[in-house]
């Protein structure tokens, strides 16, 4: 029975693995030491964090920092790694016994997996779940202006919905303008205008969801612009069934990063988006969508460029290989807000950009494949 792994499976994948968590343990300390810890060490000594909680927020912040932690370990590991096989002509030996680029890559394509895996969960749920956590310590509220445009079958504005501050389900000074069926040289005349101090999203007795509004003074409007009458409610429902809900998820996640939200409920966001016709936010957060899957598969092609910089010469010098790496990393890392913007302008379609840097990193691949001569 042949045997799939090897001696050399073993011992490449060990290294390249113990270098990569090297790897990755220096670059979430450099990323976290200057700034984050120094700041959570404040707020222990003032007293805002106990010390349990200054830990909580060290250990919440991790895996923002992992999520870019992962590809530079990885690229920074194998290079390190098959720098130093070729060094001490260990490659060499391997070449001479009849290994293939492709068999020696093997395990090294067996751990990028792996890691691409963990990538991947790391922005489906450790970074939403650790964002969630970190928002309940400090106690960050998210009070903002929030505006929701409910349109007829037409894709006319029938009412708009104004928020001036909210607090998860609750919501503070809501303005509802209802506007009038006619329309004058593209001016929507307005018939009914409500104010109420307090709102609030949760279901009626049938179990739907709904929007309430309390202490509400309703203000009728005529055909001239002029109060004909002014009345006051105590509660008025505005926001019944799909259209309460609908617009409750928007208003939430409107406030959030994209790192904020897990995978499910960002698909969610965006068909959301889409049918509000909110474009630009639309198309940012479709890129971001995509950069999900695409984002943690660079984790492969980086562990693929990092064995081929780390195969050189005997006479070359290893500060090469480092130095386009590092570059590669900081010109991925610094054009990724380029191409968010170009996807949120309509400029290039969310699948071009989010799926443009990894296709970079696969010409680099071949580019230095047949430098290489392998």
């Amino acid at each position: 029975m042949r045997k799939y792994i090897t001696v050399y499976d073993k011992y490449i994948f060990t290294q390249v693995l113990t270098t990569t968590f090297v790897a990755i343990l220096l670059f979430t300390i450099v990323w976290i030491a200057p700034e984050m810890l120094l700041t959570t060490i404040k707020k222990v000594l003032t007293g805002e964090f106990t010390p349990i909680t200054g830990i909580l927020v060290i250990v919440y912040e991790l895996p923002k920092i992992l999520g870019k932690a992962f590809p530079v370990g990885l690229l920074l590991g194998t290079l390190f790694t098959f720098d130093k096989l070729s060094k001490d002509s260990e490659l060499t030996i391997f070449r001479a016994v009849g290994m293939s680029f492709k068999r020696i890559l093997a395990p090294v394509l067996v751990l990028s997996f792996i890691v691409t895996y963990l990538c991947f969960l790391t922005y489906d749920s450790w970074i939403p779940y650790s964002c969630q956590k970190l928002r309940e310590i400090k106690g960050s509220p998210h009070l903002t202006q929030y505006i929701y445009t409910k349109k007829d079958e037409n894709n006319r504005p029938d009412m708009a919905v104004i928020v001036s501050k909210f607090y998860q389900n609750v919501m503070s000074d809501v303005i509802v303008i209802d506007f009038s069926k006619e329309v004058y040289d593209d001016l929507h005349g307005v018939s009914n205008i409500l104010v109420g101090e307090v709102g609030t999203f949760g279901h009626d007795k049938n179990g739907k969801p709904c929007w309430k509004l309390s202490d509400v003074k309703s203000y009728d409007i005529n055909a001239d612009g002029i109060f004909e009458e002014i009345e006051n409610y105590n509660n008025v429902e505005i926001l019944n069934g799909q259209d309460a809900e609908d617009a409750y998820i928007i208003m939430q996640n409107s406030t959030k990063r994209d790192r904020d939200i897990n995978n499910k409920d960002l698909k969610r966001y965006i068909s959301l988006l889409k049918r509000e016709n909110l474009d630009d936010t639309y198309r940012f957060m479709l890129n971001k969508y995509y950069q999900r899957y695409f984002h943690p598969f660079v984790c492969v092609l980086l562990a693929i460029l990092g064995c081929l910089l780390g195969f050189s010469r005997p006479r070359e010098q290893r500060l090469i290989g480092f130095t386009i790496a590092i570059g590669c990393i900081f010109v991925y890392y610094i054009t990724l807000p380029f191409f968010d913007l170009l996807a949120e302008k309509g400029v290039f379609h969310p699948m071009i950009t989010a799926s443009l840097p990894p296709l970079g990193f696969l010409g680099a691949i071949i580019m230095f494949y047949k430098s290489k001569d392998l």
